[in-house]
């Protein structure tokens, strides 16, 4: 059965390295491990198959609209919500912290708003924890601004136990992937 890995962020090089694509970040690291060179252009995003049934899918919309690409590749590959994986940014959580959930709120981060609207809530969220900025008025610029070093290192650590355990994640559940990436090795 496929399954829809999303990973949300903003196209253009600007925005590589900021908080608000460490979904894109986790997409280009799977793509890496299956030696993927190039994604294919379609459905308003980027996008490969894998030997395995995984879509690697990356929204070219800019996260506030991720759900007008969402909606096209889970229609055209007969994708239902619950198998579909969304890897975004969390400022609730501390940088390179993980949570995920099935439904439920999308805590005000605009592009789960917009995958909300076109397939409901019934889908995978992967929080990836970049932090808070120091005053909350400031939110839409700490987004948009790239990790200190220091921030970078743990996500860059963070992303690859999240490749390396991505099959635990699909087969087992989330408990036991979180077990795995949050674990000391």
């Amino acid at each position: 059965m496929l399954n829809l890995l999303v990973g949300l962020g903003n196209p253009g090089q600007e925005y590589i390295g900021t908080r608000h694509n460490v979904g894109f970040k986790v997409i280009d690291r799977l793509s890496g491990r299956y030696n993927i060179d190039s994604l294919t252009n379609k459905f308003h995003g980027l996008y490969a198959k894998t030997y395995d049934d995984l879509i690697l899918f990356k929204p070219t919309t800019y996260v506030n609209n991720s759900g007008v690409a969402v909606i096209e590749a889970a229609r055209f590959f007969k994708i239902p919500p619950e198998r579909i994986f969304v890897f975004h940014d969390d400022l609730d959580l501390e940088t390179g912290k993980i949570k995920i959930k099935i439904g439920s709120g999308n805590g005000g981060h605009n592009g789960l708003k917009s995958i909300d609207q076109y397939i409901g809530l019934n889908y995978w969220r992967v929080r990836v924890g970049i932090s808070k900025p120091e005053y909350k008025s400031s939110v839409s610029d700490y987004v948009l601004k790239k990790f200190t070093k220091e921030q970078n290192e743990i996500i860059n650590a963070m992303v690859e136990k999240i490749v390396k355990n991505i099959h635990t994640l699909i087969k087992d559940g989330k408990d036991k992937f979180l077990l795995a990436v949050h674990s000391i090795n």
